[in-house]
């Protein structure tokens, strides 16, 4: 088993109507997260809205997160500030996280000696294991293979990789190069499955905010040799990622949606992500119905 579980999601912040944290809606949404399938939960990540919480808001969300479940809690502490984010993991791991998310410096687009000063800082400012966040199409810079094998193999609390650059042969490329102890995670939900071929053993998701189940059993028959059971899950969930993000409904809209339309109240997203488009609730309570449907075919 991978060291945090195999589905694991990357949790919403949940907002009030005035949209002030909403730590009680934090805790029920990680323990229905808990109860519906996932190993795991990264908090203040991208999907978490990370750039738009104050330190304290970060901080109290990790705690909270912490208190309500007993699985592993990984916190975002990443900024494009070194100094900033040396600061945020010292005092995450004050917490009782897991584990650290470290994310490439995003806007300021460092070079590559840049990128590995930074999260090397990060990593010696926590005992707990790195998971390092490689983003390109939201930070401006790929992390390049020989930075994240350099880091892998001289780092010792360099746990993997949440891959979300979008080429698995790049990725299978990492994997021949790195010690066996370096987790492979999937940071793209729809590339999941591809990645397991090239050695990928987790999903750090958005859309498993509803289909963890169903990504337990895409992992469960992938783990047992039914690669064919796995593509057919996953075709189950094609709709799902589809879904979850778009230039008009950018990530994390269509997943508030969801979760608002499953009961868990996790209110809208701050700006500047904007208010969810007409038609996305609409189209969410499609999207789960016909989800639930495929599952009761497959049984």
């Amino acid at each position: 088993m991978p060291r945090f579980g195999q589905v694991l999601t990357a949790m919403v912040t949940p907002f009030h109507k005035d949209g002030s944290l909403n730590l009680d809606g934090a805790k029920r949404l990680a323990r229905w997260l808990q109860d519906n399938g996932n190993d795991g939960l990264v908090i203040a990540g991208t999907t978490g809205e990370s750039s738009v919480l104050t330190d304290d808001e970060r901080l109290s969300l990790f705690a909270a997160v912490v208190e309500a479940v007993t699985i592993p809690v990984i916190a975002g502490t990443g900024t494009n500030d070194t100094a900033h984010s040396v600061h945020m993991t010292k005092e995450a791991t004050k917490l009782g996280v897991a584990g650290i998310l470290a994310v490439c410096p995003y806007y300021n687009r460092p070079s590559q000696a840049g990128i590995d000063a930074h999260i090397r800082a990060m990593c010696a400012a926590t005992t707990l294991p790195v998971v390092i966040y490689d983003i390109p199409v939201r930070t401006g810079r790929k992390i390049n293979t020989t930075t994240l094998a350099k880091l892998a193999n001289e780092v010792k609390n360099v746990a993997g990789v949440k891959d979300a650059a979008g080429n698995p042969g790049e990725s299978a490329r990492l994997m021949t190069i790195v010690p066996s102890s370096f987790e492979l995670i999937s940071g793209d939900d729809g590339l999941t499955l591809p990645l397991m071929a090239v050695g990928c053993t987790s999903v750090i998701g958005v859309a498993t905010h509803w289909s963890g189940v169903d990504h337990q059993e895409m992992f469960s028959k992938w783990n047992v040799g039914d690669t064919a059971g796995a593509r057919k899950v996953n075709a189950r969930l094609v709709e799902s990622f589809a879904f979850e993000t778009g230039d008009d409904n950018p990530n994390p809209l269509p997943t508030k949606v969801m979760m608002n339309h499953l009961g868990l109240n996790v209110g809208e997203a701050r700006l500047p992500m904007g208010p969810p488009p007409a038609g996305l609730a609409e189209r969410a309570a499609i999207v789960m119905a016909n989800l639930v449907a495929a599952r009761v075919v497959a049984r």
